[in-house]
């Protein structure tokens, strides 16, 4: 399996990590449902940049990618501090988004340097 379909792997696993910690959530209807939508969208974004039109389409998609990554660190880390996740499930959830956020990096800009 080739690095592209890792990291789409890698971020539908993650999407289903975040419901799963959702689930168990009381309270915080607006932060859950914003880090729901912030998570699954990295993955999408992942996925349709393997149809992009173009390699600036390409980059375009990877870069929504990263920015939703960001936005999914900031609500992991609301929902951390309503105390509404564990300690545990905080730097778990935020290792894991770190991990996709480097390997879009590094696609990112392999695919800006290859011409």
């Amino acid at each position: 399996m080739g690095n592209k379909n890792i990291l789409r792997e890698d971020s539908i696993s993650f999407a289903i990590t975040i419901s799963d910690m959702c689930e168990n959530i009381q309270g915080c209807s607006v932060y859950k449902n914003q880090l729901i939508r912030s998570s699954s969208s990295i993955g999408a974004n992942i996925h349709e940049a393997k149809y992009a039109q173009s390699r600036a389409d390409f980059i375009n998609k990877l870069e929504i990618a990263l920015k939703e990554v960001a936005e999914t660190e900031y609500w992991i880390e609301l929902i951390f501090r309503k105390k509404a996740i564990s300690e545990k499930e905080y730097f778990e959830t935020k290792k894991f988004a770190g991990s996709i956020r480097r390997r879009l990096i590094a696609s990112i800009t392999t695919a800006k340097n290859n011409n």
